[in-house]
C-alpha cells in the first residue's frame, strides 16, 4: 500500500471479513500516521520501492500525482518496472496516464486507474438502473452536479451511465453579469456548463471552490445526477444514495373536462410519483468509512486480480480513461481558476428539527414575523 492519507480507506479493506489479499507492507515517507498504520496492521514500513521484497503481486498507489503536486505517476512507473501490477487512485493528467499505460505494456503488467466511487453499491445500483432504462429508451438529458474535487468522477459516472463519452462538446462559460459580480457579500458557489456528452444534452453544475487549508472538505454535493427519458427521471440523490425513480408527470386527456380530475381511468395516475430503488436511506459517514468505501476498494482489487489471472490487457480500458482525462481537462479549463475560500467545519443540523417543523407547520405562529428591512441602495446601484 503506497500512501496513508486516502490510503487508509484502502487499508480498511483488509479489515473486511474473508478479504482474499494479504497486506505485504506500506510504502510511505515515514510520517507518524504511516508508522501508526504499519504498527496497527503489523506490516513493514518501506520508504523506497527498491526496499520492497520480490514477491509483491499488486501495489495500490494512493499518492497524489502531478495534478496534485505529487509523484504518484513516477512511483507507479517505478513499481511496474519491477514487474508489479498497479492499481492507481485518480486523478491523473492525460500525459501521465499515457506514460503509465506505456510502462505497463513495456513490462507486461496490468495497470488500472481507480475512480473509486463507481465501485460503491449505490453507484452500481444507479448504473444498473441506467443500463436497464437506456436499453429501452433514449436519454433526453442529463443534469449533473458535483464539487470540484469530485468532478473527475462525476464525468466518469455519467459516461458509464450513457455507455460512452464521445461525442462531446461544451459551450464557453459566460462571465457573471456585473450586477451579480459586484453585489457585496454575494457568493456564487456553482457555475454551469451546457453541452453534449455521448450525444446527449448535458448540464454540468460544478462548485468551483476549494479551501486550501482543508482541500478535501466543504463540497456542498459529492455527486447528484438526473438521467431524463420520455418515461421519467432516474435520480442519484447523492453519492451514497438513495437512487430514486420519478415517472414523468402526465395529466391524462380524459381529465381535461372532468369535474374530478382523479376520476380518469388512465394508468398514469396510479403510478407512484417517486420510488426508491433499493435502500431508501443513505448510510452515515461513519458507516461509509467503515464499510462502504472499503468494500469499493475490495471490488477494485478483485477486478485487477481477475485481469491479472486472465491476462486481460485490453487497450479499450486505457483508451476510455485517456478520453476521460481529456474531457475533464477541457471542463476544468472552461471553468477557470478555482475560487479559494475559507470555511469552518459545517454545523450539524439535526434532521429531527426538520421533522418537528413539519408537525408544527399548520400551527398558528406564536408571534408575527419580524418586519423585513430592504436595502434600497442595492436596487439603486442595480438600476
Amino acid at each position: 500500500m503506497c500512501g496513508t492519507k486516502f490510503g487508509r480507506v484502502y487499508l480498511a479493506a483488509f479489515r473486511l471479513p474473508e478479504f482474499p489479499f494479504e497486506l505485504a507492507g506500506i510504502l510511505a515517507q515515514g510520517s507518524v500516521r504511516s508508522r501508526s498504520c504499519a504498527h496497527y496492521y503489523q506490516v513493514p514500513l518501506f520508504s523506497h520501492p527498491d526496499q520492497l521484497p520480490a514477491d509483491i503481486d499488486i501495489a495500490c498507489v494512493v499518492v497524489g500525482a502531478g495534478l496534485n503536486g505529487g509523484q504518484g505517476a513516477e512511483l507507479a512507473k517505478a513499481l511496474m518496472a519491477r514487474g508489479i501490477h498497479v492499481l492507481q487512485e485518480h486523478p491523473l493528467h492525460h500525459d501521465e496516464l499515457v506514460e503509465c499505460l506505456r510502462q505497463a505494456r513495456r513490462h507486461k503488467v496490468i495497470y488500472r486507474l481507480n475512480t473509486h466511487y463507481v465501485n460503491l453499491d449505490p453507484l452500481r445500483r444507479f448504473l444498473a438502473g441506467a443500463r436497464a432504462l437506456l436499453g429501452q429508451q433514449r436519454c433526453l438529458f442529463v443534469d449533473a452536479t458535483a464539487g470540484f474535487q469530485t468532478s473527475f468522477t462525476l464525468l466518469d459516472i455519467v459516461g458509464r451511465a450513457l455507455g460512452a463519452l464521445r461525442p462531446w462538446s461544451f459551450a464557453e462559460l459566460p462571465p457573471l453579469p456585473d450586477d451579480l459580480r459586484t453585489m457585496p457579500g454575494l457568493e456564487m458557489p456553482f457555475r454551469s456548463l451546457d453541452g453534449v456528452l455521448a450525444g446527449v444534452p448535458v448540464t454540468l453544475r460544478i462548485q468551483n471552490q476549494m479551501d486550501p487549508s482543508s482541500p478535501d472538505n466543504h463540497s456542498h454535493i459529492f455527486h447528484r445526477i438526473t438521467l431524463g427519458t420520455a418515461s421519467g427521471n432516474l435520480i442519484l440523490v447523492n453519492t451514497h444514495g438513495p437512487v430514486i425513480w420519478c415517472p414523468q408527470p402526465h395529466m391524462p386527456s380524459d381529465s381535461r373536462e372532468a369535474v374530478a380530475m382523479e376520476e380518469s381511468e388512465d394508468r398514469h395516475l396510479d403510478i407512484p410519483s417517486a420510488t426508491p430503488i433499493g435502500v431508501a436511506e443513505a448510510p452515515s459517514y461513519r458507516e461509509i468509512l467503515t464499510k462502504l468505501w472499503p468494500e469499493g476498494v475490495a471490488r477494485a482489487l478483485l477486478d485487477i486480480q481477475k485481469a491479472v489471472l486472465v491476462g486481460d490487457d485490453s487497450p479499450s480500458t486505457g483508451q476510455y480513461y485517456l478520453t476521460l482525462c481529456r474531457l475533464w481537462q477541457d471542463i476544468t479549463s472552461r471553468l477557470g481558476p478555482i475560487t479559494l475560500i475559507r470555511r469552518e467545519p459545517p454545523p450539524i443540523f439535526p434532521v429531527t428539527d426538520l421533522m418537528e417543523a413539519e408537525k408544527s407547520w399548520d400551527q398558528p405562529a406564536s408571534k408575527p414575523p419580524e418586519r423585513q428591512v430592504i436595502d434600497h441602495s442595492l436596487e439603486r446601484s442595480a438600476t
